[in-house]
């Protein structure tokens, strides 16, 4: 896993695993592992999974880059607090899978708090066979 300054401004970890080294082998698959991660986490709620790319395949001019076969986004709220109003700007979280021919690249934006950047590193690292 590496981190990125994306556009020089948003922290984004990112994760390329090769599906040779993974016992998922579609998007979905992988979606509905994070599913049950969050869903057993004792402060973490499933918010919605959005198809990122059937949004835009179903646009007059979207573009998608051709070796993505799939693109989907699972978000969810992994706070147990409120400390001011401000940091509701910066919240849920959301952790990107997507689907290549040879690989699956996930990818998420860095917490504001550590635990919670911990816990989806967690999460992401384990998709991986050998992390299991």
């Amino acid at each position: 896993m590496y981190l990125i300054l994306l556009k020089d401004k948003f922290p984004v970890f990112t994760l390329d695993i090769p599906k040779t080294e993974t016992r998922f082998s579609n998007t979905d698959e992988v979606i509905d592992y994070l599913t049950k991660k969050i869903e057993s986490h004792p402060v973490a709620r499933l918010i919605a999974v959005f198809d990122h790319y059937g949004h835009v395949k179903d646009l007059e001019k979207g573009e998608i880059d051709e070796s993505i076969l799939g693109s989907k986004n699972i978000i969810f709220c992994l706070s147990g607090a409120i400390p001011n109003a401000l940091i509701a700007a910066i919240r849920p979280r959301s952790i990107a899978v997507n689907e290549l021919k040879d690989k699956f690249v996930i990818n998420f934006m860095e917490a504001p708090v550590e635990a919670a950047t911990e816990t989806m590193v967690e999460w992401v690292n384990s998709i991986n066979k050998s992390k299991d």
